[in-house]
């Protein structure tokens, strides 16, 4: 959440102006508002029809890690498609680099955290391949990572064979594991937990007011102060209440909490604050306009790609470890999990629009699909046809939104 998201109202409204402000405000963030709005019934109406059983605490702890990878993947996604590109090879190089993590580490015996840094690495190496095709000779990036899909998910069943077992403990641990309690107990609450989450919200307030009084020093429109105040309320009382859920599950907080949450911090002010973000927005908004401008637009598409490749390498280790074994058909319809994710947050698909937050909420919002659906016994290939019908549903939602806000100016 940003308090510098889109802005349409002068600071110094009362009475009716105020409330006239608050509802063209509303209007104009209809998708950021609907997705929560959607994500939120849809937990509760999953949570009557198990009985409860969705927000269990340990259900709640397994949901982040069994979701962790599309997490990652659509935090890169989004700035792909921002730019107007798509990356159709992520899945397929998540199977490469797996495998490869494996290898070095049961077979080539190499100590398990440079075996981490290394399977990362080789992820950026992948997106040299993938970025130098797109930027530097004009392919376009549709088939350059339709042209790497095949690619890698062929290399991984030449190098894996079927599967490489017998990883470290402390490899597996990353994915399956939660941090360890070394603050005790607060009845049955573990205190580490509790620690993050009271961290979290509070540097989540202090940001979000900083935020809003940076602006307001350098006197540009600020969001009505109605909606400011009940975001930030909502937030808090989500964050704590996932506090809550995970200080009661068997162990805490997930490990791939902690790593999806630092990638999510980060790539959030990459997008919103720094001179890369803007230029991926600017590209993505008018491309003719952007090189007029003087954005390199090469090298910004290439490291899209290497950023992409990156991500995907990180993906690679958390699924492996998950599995606890490198598997050649590790991956399957990730690429599309991630771009569902990254439209159902709210990415356009013309580029130009789109936040690291929505997408965290797309992929949510099909996490919970999944595992709602999966403790119901719902068999899986009905689970791939509502997951198909959200999408379409929220790439319609967006179109009507972006009407709405037109409508409104």
């Amino acid at each position: 959440m940003s308090a510098s998201t889109t802005l349409h109202q002068p600071h110094h409204t009362t009475g009716t102006s105020s409330a006239k402000a608050l509802t063209t405000y509303l209007g104009q963030n209809l998708w950021q508002y609907g997705m929560m709005a959607i994500l939120a019934v849809i937990v509760v109406t999953f949570q009557i029809l198990t009985d409860g059983r969705l927000l269990y605490p340990n259900n709640v702890a397994a949901l982040i890690q069994q979701n962790a990878y599309v997490l990652i993947l659509a935090i890169g996604m989004v700035m792909v498609i921002v730019a107007q590109h798509i990356d159709l090879s992520v899945g397929s190089v998540v199977a490469f680099i797996g495998g490869l993590c494996a290898l070095m580490m049961a077979d080539w015996h190499v100590p398990w955290l440079v075996a981490v840094f290394a399977s990362i690495a080789i992820g950026g190496l992948v997106g040299c391949w993938h970025g130098f095709w797109v930027a530097y000779v004009g392919i376009p990036a549709f088939i350059v990572t339709l042209g790497g899909m095949l690619l890698f998910r062929g290399l991984a069943i030449t190098l894996v064979g079927t599967t490489v077992a017998g990883l470290p403990d402390a490899f597996n641990a990353i994915a399956s594991n939660s941090l360890p309690n070394s603050l005790g107990f607060l009845g049955q609450l573990d205190g580490v937990t509790l620690l993050i989450g009271i961290v979290t919200i509070v540097g989540l307030v202090i940001t979000q007011i900083g935020a809003r009084r940076a602006l307001a020093r350098n006197e540009l429109r600020l969001e009505p102060f109605a909606a400011f105040v009940t975001k930030l309320v909502i937030f808090v009382a989500l964050i704590a209440y996932i506090t809550y859920l995970l200080a009661l599950s068997a162990g805490g907080t997930p490990i791939v909490l902690i790593i999806v949450g630092v990638l999510v911090i980060l790539y959030s002010f990459i997008m919103g604050n720094t001179v890369f973000g803007r230029h991926i927005y600017a590209m993505g908004g008018n491309l003719a306009a952007a090189r007029l401008s003087g954005v390199k637009t090469r090298r910004v598409n290439f490291m899209i790609f290497v950023n992409m490749g990156l991500l995907s390498g990180v993906a690679a280790v958390v699924t492996t470890s998950r599995a606890g074994s490198g598997v050649a058909a590790a991956g399957l319809n990730f690429e599309l999990d991630a771009i569902a994710a990254a439209f159902i947050g709210g990415t356009a698909v013309t580029g130009g629009i789109g936040k690291v937050t929505g997408a965290v909420i797309g992929a949510l919002i099909m996490g919970v699909l999944n595992m709602g659906l999966s403790i119901m016994g719902i068999d899986a290939a009905w689970q791939q046809t509502v997951k198909g019908l959200v999408l379409i549903g929220a790439v319609a939602f967006d179109i009507v939104s972006k009407r709405l806000a037109n409508a409104t100016q």
